[in-house]
């Protein structure tokens, strides 16, 4: 059994006490834009770093997560070329995003809601992701791990990213509106560990 499927199968006990961090290998942060203001073009970043604090209680908990900017990709190297240009995401001046929590709410029996600061070429702007507890179980090596699932949109004009062309039949190019989806698996930091 794939240590997916024994998280899937694990009830949903809380993730105890102590700092837990992204597993990159089994976590995704991706992203959607519309395009031509018609079809839907998907991306996300390979590379990034989060650090989850669990308190006592989830208000006691914080988040946060460094992503590499130059490791965004779209499954097309021309327009991912673009992305990193200073038209975008200017990767050589600004090159990582970040987000630093600075509430965290239980919402529902393993819903939250997590409000932080999300900072794109260094401009800082509140976001709030709507958060879900996936689940927590020990994998093969037996490591303690944890699934969260979150979702937030942003304006990207709002982070200074305001490239577009205007097309004849009405409407822009590349929308302004970006929803963000996230799915965390975390290991569980012990004193052994390094940090």
């Amino acid at each position: 059994m794939s240590e997916t499927e024994m998280l899937e199968t694990t009830e949903a006990k809380a993730p105890s006490v102590g700092t837990w961090k992204a597993d990159t290998a089994h976590s995704n942060v991706n992203f959607t834009a519309r395009y031509m203001m018609l079809s839907k073009v998907r991306g996300g970043f390979g590379r990034f770093d989060a650090t989850i604090q669990v308190g006592e209680t989830p208000e006691a908990s914080s988040v946060a997560a460094t992503i590499e900017a130059a490791s965004i990709d779209t499954n097309n190297e021309m327009r991912d070329g673009h992305l990193k240009s200073p038209d975008f995401l200017d990767v050589e001046r600004f090159p990582t995003l970040s987000f630093r929590s600075t509430k965290v709410e239980r919402v529902g029996k393993r819903e939250l809601r997590v409000s932080g600061d999300l900072t794109i070429r260094d401009v800082s702007r509140p976001v709030t992701l709507e958060v879900e507890f996936e689940g927590a179980g020990p994998d093969v090596r037996g490591n303690d791990r944890v699934a969260f699932s979150a979702r937030t949109e942003i304006d990207r004009e709002e982070f200074g990213i305001t490239w577009n062309q205007a097309l004849e039949t009405g409407g822009v190019l590349v929308g302004r509106k970006i929803p963000i989806e996230l799915d965390i698996q975390a290991i569980r930091r012990t004193a052994e560990q390094p940090a």
